[in-house]
């Protein structure tokens, strides 16, 4: 029987006709084909490689904007309608039926934005939906080996979370933690996953333990309702590290650098905190989120908060949140004030 690395193997021989058929928006630029992410979308973030040359082997993939890598069989559930393995595999076997001739004619156009926008969405729904409570779960006790108190209805634990390791190219099932991503309006657009090792309460040791499923353009994990006060950042770790010292104030996560700069400010915004990471990337990305706001002619205060260490859960590990409370309260006055409170 044919194993996952076997199918992997040979959808890397038809690579360029995968990408044709499944990532028609992509461009061909010498030995890579170039999109703008696992959905499909415009750009060139991501780049596959088309044929195996020395250690670069065909099909195996990296998006330089997230840091997410992969083979072929990673990006089908991203571009079909296969959410379970099984589907997976099955898409990959009828696509290997006759890949020149018959998938790739069939798939020559994009498909319909809306439809593969609700077809991502809902699998991450059902994803979600399938998880176990969060409160008293692994997932809770990896965040509180990291100092953090701060909870909320977003998290979910999933006890068998499938996922493919780039280093054998097999299928696994890890325990992970979930955390639902929604859009301005409440509705689940994606769910980021990170994979846990359960013994030592940590992330698993593997490749890109951190993967999203959905959409997250714009979008972000959410904890708290936004009011005339919102607090963003990258990680969940970093956004609830930040509500562990400030139990009451409004968090949205948006998973990477690259996101942080594509958030959808919700309208009901005027201060915005931004809590950015200790590096060159999240210095561009708050440079990048305000020229955005200003071409869009939003009349918001954005206010840079940036940790001594490289992030806010590094901050909070090394001193506390008693430590880190005391200094958001310095730096931001009577508004953090009002958020310190217990909830």
């Amino acid at each position: 029987m044919e194993t996952a690395t076997d199918i992997s193997r040979q959808l890397g021989d038809y690579a360029l006709s995968f990408c044709k058929a499944y990532l028609p928006q992509g461009r061909h630029a010498g030995n890579y084909w170039q999109i703008g992410d696992v959905n499909g979308a415009k750009g060139a973030s991501l780049a596959i490689c088309l044929h195996t040359n020395g250690a670069q082997r065909a099909g195996k993939w990296r998006d330089y904007a997230t840091g997410e890598r992969g083979d072929l069989l990673d990006l089908i559930p991203h571009v079909s309608h296969a959410a379970t393995f099984a589907e997976v595999m099955q898409e990959a076997r009828s696509f290997l039926g006759k890949p020149d001739i018959i998938r790739a004619k069939a798939q020559q156009t994009a498909p319909e934005p809306r439809q593969a926008d609700v077809s991502r969405r809902e699998k991450a729904q059902r994803l979600i939906s399938s998880a176990k409570p969060f409160h008293g779960s692994p997932a809770q006790r990896y965040l509180r080996n990291r100092d953090i108190e701060r909870f909320g209805p977003a998290l979910r634990f999933h006890n068998k979370c499938y996922a493919m390791s780039v280093e054998t190219g097999q299928a696994i099932e890890l325990p992970a933690l979930l955390a639902a991503i929604t859009d301005n309006a409440g509705l689940t657009t994606g769910v980021a996953r990170t994979w846990l090792d359960v013994e030592r309460g940590a992330v698993a040791d593997m490749t890109s333990p951190k993967r999203v499923m959905g959409d997250l353009l714009g979008h972000a994990v959410r904890f708290g309702e936004a009011g005339r006060i919102l607090a963003c950042g990258e990680g969940v770790e970093t956004m609830l590290s930040i509500g562990t010292a400030l139990p009451r104030l409004p968090l949205a996560a948006c998973l990477t650098a690259t996101h942080l700069s594509l958030f959808e400010v919700p309208t009901i915004v005027e201060e915005l905190w931004v809590c950015r990471d200790n590096d060159e990337a999240g210095e561009r990305a708050l440079h990048q989120l305000f020229q955005r706001l200003e071409e869009a002619g939003r009349s918001i205060t954005v206010r840079e908060i940036v940790p001594v260490l490289g992030d806010f859960n590094d901050d909070l590990s090394a001193w506390g949140a008693e430590a880190l409370r005391t200094r958001l309260v310095a730096e931001l006055g009577s508004a953090a004030e009002d958020y310190a409170a217990l909830a």
